[in-house]
């Protein structure tokens, strides 16, 4: 006969405080955000308030409250089994933050009222999810069926179908002809230049870019005016259809360190003056020590947090520093020499010399930027991934990116040279890399293909 028990265990887990919490939302601001963060945390909280220019430092009294503070590392908290709500997930909280829509946030909600079946629907999130900001399917179906056993490229196929119904016409296009082809087939079939436009995009792309008229009409069998009015068409289609999907918000750009060459050295420097200098206001915390009672919960709690804000955003600016100081210092030849000369850099180099979690330094460099000598710089532009050379040797994706845009430069506008080529000249260089990286890296910087480059 079975007996049931009772069995009582201590496990460890992971829980983030009300502290900790606010730590991790002031660092992953940008700093027009945490700006904003502070003047309606100024306007919400009676203990807090903006002080003047001459004010530096909090009394003695104000910074012993909680003693000495060491450096925050937001990886977590590990605590006893009942202390926190984060239960066995190690999810982070901040994941669940609403965000703007985007271009496949969009087209998922468009899927979804397909009603479609379970595996197609699954292909073509698929297919979503490997869309490019302008809309489209760069990787090849071979390449994305050999993810799973299971996915054939005819299922994808079928499911590329699918997306590429969605609005705005274009979406899921593999190139261009593609992307432009799908806009007019969508066109009323009675528009007199469509079908001529379509014989264009799908065949005559080439000497359309190239404005060769004369071989167009050759070509086509058609008249000037009839080829016009074909080219006015095509000209009136959307290029890059997925950027008019997604919430994009024009805004500015505000550098959250400056650097500096002082006694040749870089130096970093907090930019301090876009910040409010918000304290505990002395005064109304005092009142509130000698006045206490049952019913003042609420100023309690009001008060604690105006004490973790002005330590959590002192926290903030401690290690955007040391962050951004650990940067420069890798990146030194970046600032003597320019993009040429950046260096390899991965986020856990830096989370290991400063001594805290990756997340923490994916947190102190999303959205943030330098204002440099070489302009403003983002902070996650100095990292890039690492490329063997033929010598041993190492360089980053950046200076890759810079040594094909300084060859496309110096190209012969008559003669251009191809993505075959300039992977040929990088070899020359000693830089090894996949032609199909260097199309990658040419479509990144939005420079044109061979044939729309030559004069």
């Amino acid at each position: 006969m079975s007996q049931a028990m009772l069995s009582l265990s201590l496990r460890p887990q992971l829980a983030l405080t009300p502290r900790l919490q606010q730590s991790v939302k002031l660092l992953q601001l940008s700093a027009l955000e945490c700006v904003a963060e502070l003047h309606q945390a100024i306007d919400q909280n009676p203990f807090l308030e903006e002080a003047p220019e001459s004010a530096e430092t909090r009394t003695a009294e104000d910074s012993a409250d909680e003693g000495p503070r060491e450096p925050l590392d937001f990886a977590g908290e590990e605590t006893g089994g009942g202390g926190g709500s984060a239960g066995e997930s190690s999810t982070d909280w901040t994941d669940r933050a609403a965000s703007p829509s985007t271009l496949r946030s969009e087209l998922n909600e468009q899927l979804l009222l397909l009603n479609l079946p379970e595996r197609e629907y699954t292909l073509a999130y698929l297919l979503v999810e490997a869309l490019d900001d302008d809309g489209y399917l760069r990787q090849p179906l071979e390449e994305l069926a050999a993810l799973a056993s299971d996915i054939g490229t005819e299922d994808l196929a079928i499911a590329l179908g699918i997306v590429q119904s969605l609005e705005p016409c274009g979406i899921a296009a593999r190139d261009l002809a593609e992307c432009l082809a799908l806009q007019l087939e969508a066109l009323d079939p009675a528009l007199a230049s469509r079908a001529l436009a379509l014989d264009l995009v799908r065949g005559h792309l080439d000497k359309v870019a190239a404005r060769d008229h004369t071989r167009l009409r050759r070509a086509l069998g058609c008249t000037p005016e009839e080829l016009e009015c074909a080219l006015e068409l095509i000209r009136s289609l959307d290029p890059r259809p997925g950027s008019k999907l997604g919430a994009f918000e024009p805004r500015a750009i505000v550098p959250d360190v400056i650097v500096r060459k002082e006694h040749k050295r870089w130096a970093v420097a907090i930019n301090s003056a876009i910040y409010p200098r918000i304290r505990v206001n002395q005064r109304y915390a005092e009142q509130f020590r000698r006045a206490r009672a049952g019913e003042s919960v609420r100023l309690a709690q009001h008060l604690q947090e105006a004490r973790w804000l002005v330590r959590n955003l002192e926290q903030r600016f401690l290690t955007i520093q040391r962050v951004a100081q650990a940067v420069v210092t890798r990146q030194r030849t970046f600032f003597e020499y320019g993009d040429l000369a950046m260096r390899p850099l991965t986020l856990r180099e830096i989370a290991d010399e400063l001594g805290v979690h990756e997340s923490t330094v994916s947190r102190a460099t999303s959205h943030k930027y330098m204002a440099t000598p070489r302009g403003v710089v983002a902070f996650k532009r100095f990292f890039s991934r690492e490329l063997a050379t033929t010598t041993g040797g190492s360089c980053s994706a950046t200076a890759i990116r810079a040594l094909l845009r300084e060859m496309i430069a110096a190209e012969d506008r008559r003669s251009p040279l191809s993505d075959v080529d300039l992977t040929q000249l990088l070899a020359e260089r000693g830089v090894k890399v996949a032609r199909r990286t260097v199309t990658k890296y040419r479509r990144s910087m939005q420079l044109p293909a061979v044939d729309l480059r030559r004069a």
